[in-house]
């Protein structure tokens, strides 16, 4: 890619996807209750899940609880006494009860059951139950329901499949190596913006993947940076396919259009970026795209991620984070990374309304298909990834029934 103003830029080829066809796509799948209830248990119940970040449990005893709507599970994620990171269902296997309230976090050297005070240790094994000898089964067979759980890049992963297919750095393939040398590996805080949307976790999740609707629905935000006249749309470099994940590289805009405000917040941050030796990976121009829904971009100035988790067919909840390493230094690096933030929900308010007037839109059946341009393809690909585990699914319940 020249960047030289003299010349046009030319989107990047997509022929590393031609395995995926360029024909319409089913509008189902993106509001239909039936479709949904298949993604819960072939997508959401069997690949890796981006819940948190290590940051998070800073030391022995720490812990955070997470609500999946998707799978109907309470996730504890705990630090024990010797420094190990695990996750548990959040449910006593006495009764079931939640031992913690959801969306709580904190630091306890136990955890008690308010049903029947059951305690349990933070690596999950079960410490006192009163009149435990009434029971008829051995304490080891008491401990928590551990979920499995790994880290990449400080980002904790979970799998709610009992024996998962693949181990996460073996689903990430080098994708893993590349996210190592991102901020977000040294990370030790984030500034977090969380949202509910009316729109199925796909629909939602698209829009973030293509550059399409940028000089549209962003001039006042975001299009002076993101676009320009060698490339209107503001379209990737490249694209990368990475078996179910998928990258592109943002295109650097030799001449970006930045307001006063913009200027003088990237210009208090970026020094101090640099002064930790965090503008110099060599992906930080990277958008990574992580199946099933979770996006992380490797720019340090808006090192942003965002998980897209469904809550119904067409109701999903977002989470998006800033991902910073080390305290605010001085007044003017708070600033910068204040409006850093402001700016990214700026931005984001503008994609809201247009992607709940899409899902209205597809709600009533009135569209048999829909239809993806060749600039569109990771759309394309997440959908044909999500609908491939789907179909397995459907031939295992047959089968089954066989």
């Amino acid at each position: 890619m020249n960047n030289d103003n003299s010349l046009t830029y030319s989107p990047p080829s997509t022929e590393a996807a031609a395995y995926l066809g360029t024909g319409p796509v089913p509008a189902g799948p993106y509001y239909r209750e039936d479709y949904f209830e298949l993604e819960r248990e072939a997508v959401f119940k069997r690949s890796w899940l981006q819940i948190g970040h290590v940051c998070e449990l800073p030391a022995p005893g720490s812990y955070i609880v997470r609500q999946l709507d998707v799978a109907d599970a309470s996730i504890l994620v705990t630090r024990d006494q010797d420094g190990a990171i695990r996750a548990f269902h959040n449910a006593c296997p006495h009764r079931g009860t939640q031992l913690v309230a959801e969306a709580t976090e904190g630091r306890r050297a136990s955890f008690t059951c308010p049903y029947h005070a059951w305690t349990f240790n933070s690596d999950g094994k079960l410490r006192s139950a009163p009149d435990f000898e009434r029971f008829y089964v051995d304490k080891s067979h008491c401990n928590l329901a551990p979920v499995a759980l790994e880290i990449c890049a400080g980002l904790i992963f979970i799998n709610l499949d009992k024996q998962p297919a693949q181990g996460l750095r073996e689903s990430l393939g080098e994708l893993a190596e590349q996210l190592e040398t991102l901020p977000v590996a040294r990370a030790t805080t984030f500034t977090e913006y969380v949202y509910e949307i009316d729109a199925n976790w796909k629909l939602t999740y698209d829009n973030f993947q293509e550059n399409y609707h940028l000089r549209f629905i962003h001039p006042r935000s975001g299009g002076g940076g993101a676009v320009g006249p060698l490339n209107p749309f503001g379209y990737p470099e490249r694209y990368g396919f990475h078996g179910e994940h998928r990258t592109q590289t943002i295109w650097s805009n030799p001449s970006p259009i930045l307001s006063a405000t913009q200027q003088l917040a990237f210009g208090r941050l970026v020094p101090k970026l640099m002064e930790k030796g965090l503008m110099n990976s060599p992906h930080g121009r990277e958008y990574y795209a992580l199946f099933p829904n979770f996006f992380l971009i490797g720019n340090p100035v808006q090192h942003f991620s965002h998980t897209v988790m469904p809550i119904s067919a067409r109701k999903s909840r977002g989470v998006f984070r800033i991902y910073w390493v080390g305290a605010d230094s001085n007044a003017s690096e708070r600033f910068g990374r204040e409006f850093s933030m402001a700016n990214l929900r700026d931005v984001h308010s503008e994609d809201r309304a247009v992607i709940e007037a899409g899902q209205r839109g597809l709600n009533s059946g009135a569209l048999e298909y829909i239809h993806f341009q060749e600039q569109e393809v990771l759309l394309r690909h997440l959908m044909y990834h999500v609908n491939e585990k789907v179909e397995a699914y459907r031939a295992e319940l047959a089968g089954d029934r066989q």
